[in-house]
């Protein structure tokens, strides 16, 4: 496999950022699932989101270095007007140049967009989607409380393509209550007949506060068991690979060239600003939240209050490092760690990726550190805590 080479894997925390992630809260109903900084919003209130989100833009240090990669997450930012989503867009490009080839993603749901307002996003400068599909079966759909169905997924990606958007991507949620490795399979089948250029899959987690985490413990029917959320997961790798999908990384698959780059910085521990409600930023070797209510965001951006936070400790930048870099398939350069944190904490790191060589979860050869999927990215939490335990004596 070639791994790519234009982006250093763990760079310096101090680098100016080359990407920003855009927060919109707005939904037009809560999924079961979700615990996002999210809430319904009228066109009024989201306008007036509009305008503070641009203001808080405008608060950022003018940059000549480009941006590489923009995210429009949430929430769900389809929700925004073609109209309102260019002029976030000029007020970030009047305050950090855009490259050439920067990708600018949306999230959007089906039911949300139309052909029309498609275009508009395109012409706005967005050149890549990514479709919240969760599944192919109408009584799943209705149990996460999604508000489109199958049908709206057809129509959403019909619609895509004529509005010339052929960079999408769509997400598949597994371990949903009651479905079947069956069900599973058809939804895999579905998205491969489509053939999208990138696909996401998502293990449902049980947070507490959402109405899943009222109705159901982990591990209790109608959940899935752990085998057979394992099992959703081989099997996906065997539907994706036969397909011609890369497995770059633990929950992500993509045709050659179409990998999420936006998505890339977190895994390589870049940095980026995190604008909008809610949003998460790492600038300066500083990791920062936006406040989580909106009363508190307004209140936060009226007054011209930059996130404040403490400059990460370097243990705590290795933690964060391998946890993220080990995602990727290519996984890490021992190099490049060494040159970072220093050949003693990487020599920890060494022997405790090596003990698991054996077993066949990781590997540590040609100067990298890597987990071998798919059992390494299987036990990586169990692999992430020894690491963490190790780092912390």
């Amino acid at each position: 496999m070639n791994f790519p080479s234009q982006t250093a894997i763990a760079p310096s925390p101090f680098a100016p950022p080359e990407a920003a992630y855009l927060h919109i809260p707005f939904c037009r109903r809560r999924c079961h699932y979700c615990d996002f900084a999210t809430g319904r919003g009228t066109p009024e209130l989201i306008e007036r989101y509009v305008r503070a989100l641009c203001r808080q833009i405008q608060q950022l240090s003018c940059s000549s270095l480009p941006l590489q990669t923009i995210f429009f997450g949430g929430g769900t930012p389809s929700l925004l007007s073609p109209q309102q989503l260019q002029q976030i867009l000029r007020v970030l490009e009047q305050r950090q140049p855009f490259a050439p080839d920067i990708e600018i993603s949306l999230e959007a749901n089906p039911g949300t967009v139309d052909r029309p307002q498609l275009a508009g996003y395109r012409e706005a400068g967005v050149n890549r989607i990514s479709l919240g599909v969760q599944a192919f079966q109408a009584e799943l759909l209705a149990a996460c409380g999604r508000l489109h169905g199958v049908e709206e997924v057809f129509r959403a990606i019909e619609d895509l393509r004529a509005a010339g958007f052929e960079n999408f991507s769509l997400d598949l949620m597994f371990g949903l209550p009651e479905q079947t490795l069956e069900q599973w399979q058809a939804s895999l089948d579905a998205v491969v007949a489509i053939a999208p250029r990138h696909v996401s899959l998502y293990d449902l987690t049980i947070e507490a506060g959402t109405r899943f985490g009222r109705l159901y413990q982990p591990g209790d029917a109608p959940l899935p068991s752990d085998a057979e959320t394992v099992q959703m997961y081989r099997m996906a790798i065997a539907t994706l690979a036969i397909a011609g999908y890369d497995h770059y990384e633990i929950s992500n698959f993509a045709r050659a060239g179409a990998q999420c780059r936006h998505n890339r910085v977190y895994w390589e521990n870049r940095s980026y600003h995190g604008l909008g409600m809610g949003a998460t930023g790492y600038v300066n070797g500083r990791r920062y939240e936006q406040p989580r209510n909106l009363a508190d965001y307004f209140q936060v951006v009226t007054t011209g209050q930059l996130p404040t936070a403490p400059v990460t400790p370097s243990a705590d930048r290795l933690v964060d490092t391998l946890m993220l870099g080990l995602r990727l398939r290519e996984g890490l350069s021992i190099s490049q760690l060494e040159n970072l944190f220093g050949s003693e904490a990487i020599a920890i790191v060494l022997e405790i990726l090596q003990s698991y060589g054996d077993r066949g979860w990781a590997s540590v050869s040609q100067g990298r550190l890597q987990l071998v999927p798919p059992e390494g990215w299987l036990f990586s939490n169990t692999i992430l805590v020894e690491l963490m335990a190790a780092l912390s004596d």
